[in-house]
């Protein structure tokens, strides 16, 4: 299924205050935008660095930029209309996302 992503300019404008990241989430975008997944698990064949999270929370992260920054999404499959909607929920830097989960808020937490 097509994968449509919500805030993509989120991702973009956070990278571009992280220059060194900037081509590193433009591919990032890329791949999502063109991924055919038809299951949460085709994701992991898609970015194997990513990482399912539990809890039925419908949630996954992503390494981006050599493991130094994270996108937290949340992705629902509609086969209805045979699309992903991947939303990005939360954006920073590896040491950030260890403080969100030191707090277990990667499964509740919605900044954008």
């Amino acid at each position: 299924m097509k994968v449509h992503l919500i805030k993509a300019k989120t991702a973009l404008a956070y990278a571009e205050k992280h220059a060194a990241s900037l081509s590193s989430f433009e591919e990032w975008i890329y791949k999502v935008e063109h991924g055919d997944w038809e299951e949460p698990t085709d994701v992991k064949a898609t970015f194997a660095s990513a990482s399912l999270l539990g809890r039925g929370s419908n949630r996954v992260f992503f390494d981006i930029g050599g493991n130094n920054h994270r996108v937290l999404c949340e992705y629902y499959f509609n086969e209805q209309i045979d699309t992903v909607t991947l939303f990005i929920k939360w954006i920073g830097t590896h040491a950030e996302y260890n403080k969100l989960c030191k707090k277990g808020e990667q499964y509740t937490v919605d900044e954008f």
